[in-house]
């Protein structure tokens, strides 16, 4: 087997074992406050709030793979799926720069250039950010003056990241940045309509992410006709809060501080640290079922292709048959 490939396989795994790491710490760190949260909580609540934040991150793959295609690398949604699953294990490790370092090297198995993959994730993550402070930016000076006071000079950051995202600002940005590492530039600029695509899965992402945060607030006591927007935008304000903060694995800490400043005012006293801490653990472990899924939509396309492989070679052994399928070196050529 390629050198390169062990390596690369050897460092996914290294990764993997980091993330769940910091995954397990993060939530025995705060094992007595889970615990009572989740005791608040019912199982129904947390099934809801689970498939929810499923979907959330179902949508934002599908915008990420709308940017790749537009860049000129059109995935099968399969390998999309399981390549943004695993990768994304990355944003728990401190330093935020592993995710995209593992989703390039995934990409680049399916013959993905560089230059895609990091132009598509940094448009991916330009796209959430911007469309999450759009998203808080309607939603939350309505119905919350908390995040109004703390928070305004988010706000003002909405309407010129979106503007940001026009193709031509994303072309002139992507190019200089690729000829500051020395890379060729895009061939493939994307459209405005690639460009809307994305945007349209993104703010379906956070809609979704609202319901999720909107079912953990009516667990522990919310009620009123603006709860469901003031969950919407509490979470979109409180994510990009977490993601600004570069150290931080996941955004632990700043995302729940600005999560609870934004219900403090709307939720009986304690509630919100409660949906705080849930939303974390619940989210936490869709990354992980994402990632195990991932893992074993992996094993099993190599184990198709290399029966494919097989059936294609009327002359291999069954030696040879059962080497393939495990990944290993054949007996004889």
């Amino acid at each position: 087997m390629n050198i390169k490939v062990v390596a690369m396989r050897a460092l996914r795994v290294l990764l993997v074992l980091l993330a769940l790491g910091f995954c397990a710490y993060s939530v025995i760190h705060q094992w007595d406050a889970t615990t009572k949260a989740f005791r608040e909580m019912s199982w129904p609540t947390l099934a809801g709030a689970l498939v929810t934040g499923l979907a959330g991150l179902f949508a934002w793959t599908l915008g990420w793979r709308t940017f790749l295609g537009g860049l000129g690398s059109h995935l099968p949604l399969q390998v999309a799926y399981r390549i943004s699953a695993v990768s994304q294990l990355g944003k728990y490790v401190p330093g935020k720069v592993w995710a995209l370092v593992t989703q390039i090297e995934m990409a680049r198995e399916h013959k993905v250039p560089a230059e895609r993959s990091f132009g598509s994730t940094l448009l991916a993550v330009a796209t959430s950010t911007a469309c999450g402070l759009a998203v808080a930016a309607v939603t939350l000076p309505l119905t919350s003056a908390a995040a109004r006071r703390e928070y305004w000079w988010l706000f003002l950051l909405a309407p010129f990241m979106l503007a940001a995202l026009h193709p031509k600002v994303v072309t002139w940005a992507l190019d200089l940045m690729l000829k500051l590492v020395r890379r060729p530039p895009l061939e493939h600029p994307v459209s405005l309509g690639v460009t809307l695509r994305a945007v349209g899965w993104t703010v379906l992402g956070w809609a979704l992410f609202g319901v999720h945060t909107w079912l953990l607030c009516l667990a522990v006591g919310g009620d009123g006709p603006g709860l469901p927007f003031l969950a919407t935008g509490a979470y979109a304000l409180a994510f990009v809060a977490g993601f600004l903060v570069f150290i931080a694995p996941g955004g632990i800490g700043a995302r729940e501080a600005a999560l609870t400043v934004v219900l403090t005012p709307v939720l009986p006293a304690g509630a919100p640290v409660v949906v705080a801490i849930a939303s974390r653990v619940v989210l936490t472990v869709a990354d992980l079922l994402n990632a195990g899924a991932g893992l074993l939509l992996g094993r099993s396309a190599r184990r198709h292709r290399a029966e494919a492989a097989l059936s294609a070679d009327e002359g291999g052994n069954e030696a040879d048959r059962h080497a393939l399928v495990r990944g290993t070196k054949p007996t004889k050529e």
